[in-house]
């Protein structure tokens, strides 16, 4: 059995992978007073596919304090930015996003002011076509965050 292991394990060659960051927008989270152990993205390279791996990304800021406490659209405006910033420090753009996964405090809430602001935030941008996305109602890290998304990017290396 170990020898089988051993031999899966021979002939299995990983992926690499590189942490992404943007101090300017987003501390790390291993630097919060309570550490937190997970990169806020990967980068993953597929031959000349680049996959960017987004970790949950909420409305946090470069000190990794909370911002914008009690107001939903400004909270999803940050996560847009830092989101953005995540992107911009590998080259990409919201145009590389295949697919995000939304995690509301309260979707009976905000479902709607989230769908009104994600709406004007992709038609500022003119994404066609738009991103995969699920929504979910969700328990956050943190009893003041309001939106949290993970995305996922996609694109060919230049």
């Amino acid at each position: 059995m170990a020898d089988r292991l051993i031999a899966a394990q021979a002939s299995v060659q990983p992926i690499e992978k590189k942490k992404v960051t943007n101090l300017d927008v987003l501390n790390e989270a291993y630097d919060y007073e309570k550490p937190s152990s997970f990169s806020r993205a990967l980068r993953l390279e597929l031959g000349e596919v680049v996959v960017l791996l987004i970790s949950g990304t909420a409305s946090i800021d470069d000190l990794g304090v909370t911002v914008h406490v009690g107001d939903f659209r400004a909270q999803l405006r940050r996560t847009y930015d830092n989101i953005t910033g995540l992107l911009a420090s590998e080259g990409a753009t919201w145009k590389d996003i295949v697919r995000t996964t939304c995690y509301l405090r309260d979707i009976d809430r905000d479902y709607a002011v989230f769908n009104e602001e994600r709406t004007r935030f992709f038609e500022e941008l003119g994404l066609d076509p738009l991103p995969a996305s699920t929504g979910i109602q969700a328990i956050l890290c943190r009893p003041e965050l309001l939106i949290e998304i993970e995305a996922i990017a996609m694109f060919r290396k230049a």
